[in-house]
């Protein structure tokens, strides 16, 4: 059929506004980074220009993530110039309910993206990025071989246990131990075992269901407040640990965000608040790297790079380790005239 196409030379009216994207994949988890199309988002703070985005433009957000040109579990990235002097770019992100503080998924996807593609040269002296996030600054690194990404680590905001070995009464599952920690995000952390669940595919349904039914118990039973940054102080979703399926691997993380949402990957932000709950606990040293696994069996490295006081909190700051991949480049059409031209959701 590719002769069909050889003479072809249709371009879409100039009425239809387009948008142009660059889609990836870290540890399985997609994200879709928009490279042209948007108008200008002004904001003084990265947060600023997230919420601008979301008041002014939230249908490009629900067109390029939801269906038809996206699904229940897309998620995207806006770029942005830094908000510091130092900054290489900012960066806020997009999913099925709105808009994330952090995603370390993304900061994997845009470090391997910005320095494999050229788009930022590698030399510098190795000078690691500076990337400018809703949750505050992130270093990012990259060790390249062959001119091809093969890791990046990343030192996350500080990160923190805001409630620890707390009781949850979860409609029809009854009373259940938790943690709530920050990673760049809020979440609640419970065992699996300890509610009858596998963390794998075939469990897929149960693990939205009781995600979904644990974040909105936790936001009626606890205040989620972030001390530095009010911007920041909400739950982003609910994190399953377990036993790993590979003795090589520590532990296994399935997150339940947004309106249901199943991160593919182990999740950046979610592995930083492990990092937190572990030091808290004693369980976890600085400078020990534990491999956490996701849904997929795909892996995340994590390691306490040092502990801090941040206002009342024994902190530390994790670095996060992973890969990604590039998986194909896209041009989307709004056609004024389509009705489902703002997208639709299933979930």
């Amino acid at each position: 059929m590719e002769g069909l196409f050889s003479g072809w030379k249709w371009e879409p009216p100039a009425t239809w506004p387009v948008i142009r994207t660059i889609d990836m994949h870290t540890a399985g988890e997609p994200l879709r980074i928009i490279t042209s199309g948007l108008p200008p988002i002004p904001g003084d703070t990265i947060l600023e220009k997230s919420a601008f985005f979301r008041d002014h433009y939230d249908d490009l957000r629900k067109g390029l993530i939801w269906e038809p040109r996206g699904h229940a579990d897309m998620y995207g990235a806006v770029l942005t110039p830094p908000v510091q002097p130092d900054g290489d770019f900012g960066v806020f992100f997009i999913h099925n309910d709105g808009y994330s503080t952090m995603c370390g998924h993304a900061i994997i996807a845009l470090t391997t993206l910005v320095l494999e593609t050229g788009i930022i040269k590698t030399g510098r002296a190795n000078r690691p990025l500076m990337i400018d996030a809703p949750s505050g600054r992130i270093v990012s690194r990259a060790e390249i071989k062959n001119g091809r990404v093969e890791k990046v680590k990343f030192e996350n905001v500080p990160s923190f246990v805001l409630h620890s070995n707390k009781y949850l009464d979860v409609e029809g599952i009854g009373k259940i131990k938790i943690d709530i920690a920050f990673g760049g995000a809020f979440y609640t952390f419970t065992d699996a075992d300890r509610l009858g669940i596998s963390l794998d595919s075939k469990d897929y349904s149960s693990i939205i269901d009781i995600g979904r039914k644990i974040k909105k118990a936790t936001n009626e039973q606890f205040e989620i407040i972030h001390p530095g940054n009010p911007g920041l102080s909400f739950l982003y979703g609910t994190i399953f640990t377990g036993k790993a399926q590979n003795q090589a691997n520590h532990s296994r993380n399935v997150c339940v965000f947004a309106d249901g949402e199943v991160d593919r990957s182990p999740t950046g932000t979610g592995v930083s608040a492990r990092a937190a709950i572990h030091y808290q606990k004693g369980e976890l040293n600085p400078g020990v790297t534990i491999t956490i696994e996701s849904i997929l069996g795909t892996t995340m490295g994590v390691r306490i790079k040092e502990s801090i006081d941040f206002f009342r909190f024994n902190a530390v700051i994790p670095e996060v380790s992973g890969n990604a991949f590039i998986t194909g480049r896209n041009e989307f059409y709004f056609d004024p005239g389509d009705p489902l031209k703002n997208g639709f959701i299933f979930r």
